[in-house]
């Protein structure tokens, strides 16, 4: 609670380098992240070349902190997580027999593609969130700051896709991977205040139904 209360978001990184093993710590806490039906539908590319960041940086609608941190760490949604063949091999490790196995594959509520490509668009990224916010805790925990970044050209925004194309290829994306984020991670060259803008307890948590508070 207190990593998550003093957390904030942090564009301006000193020169100083974050080391090996706390970056693989923080990539590690986003492995290890749950996710619905663990599909794990998620790859991390961690991007520290200076040529890669300023490409991201044009990506992110040329957001300056992008290239001026330390690494920034590519999330990719994965959608063909959910292809059958994936797909099962991840429940066969659950321990699920072949019947079983099947028997989801008939469900939608269990197994987006029955709903279209939209909705495995939507699920795939919804897993993805998980990892971030592990990721980012792993990180304060280290003293090591980080910003999501979420505007930037993608099937999701439609924005400028021969760049996001490009962007794709350049990192060894296939069709059916979305850069859906991106963190950018560094030591603050300022400390500044903890400062959040949060609606109040009793305006998003209830008890039972939207209306009864929960005190």
């Amino acid at each position: 609670m207190k990593l998550i209360e003093e957390r904030q978001s942090v564009r301006k990184y000193s020169d100083k380098e974050i080391s090996a093993d706390i970056l693989k710590s923080i990539l590690n806490a986003g492995r290890l992240a749950p996710s619905w039906m663990n599909v794990q539908s998620w790859k991390f590319i961690l991007v520290r070349n200076k040529e890669n960041k300023e490409l991201l940086s044009k990506l992110a609608c040329n957001q300056p902190h992008v290239k001026n941190c330390d690494s920034v760490i590519v999330c990719v949604a994965d959608t063909k997580a959910w292809d059958k063949e994936e797909f099962s091999k991840i429940l066969k490790q659950k321990g699920l027999a072949d019947t079983a196995i099947e028997n989801i594959m008939t469900m939608s509520a269990y197994y987006p593609p029955l709903l279209g490509a939209e909705t495995v668009k939507l699920r795939t990224v919804e897993q993805l969130t998980y990892a971030i916010s592990y990721m980012m805790l792993e990180a304060e925990s280290h003293g090591v700051k980080s910003c999501i970044i979420g505007a930037m050209a993608n099937e999701l925004t439609g924005l400028n896709p021969e760049l996001s194309k490009d962007v794709k290829e350049k990192l060894g994306l296939g069709d059916k991977d979305i850069i859906s984020a991106m963190i950018t991670l560094g030591y603050e060259a300022e400390h500044a205040p903890v400062y959040k803008l949060r609606k109040e307890f009793s305006e998003v948590v209830f008890l039972e139904k939207i209306g009864n508070l929960f005190e």
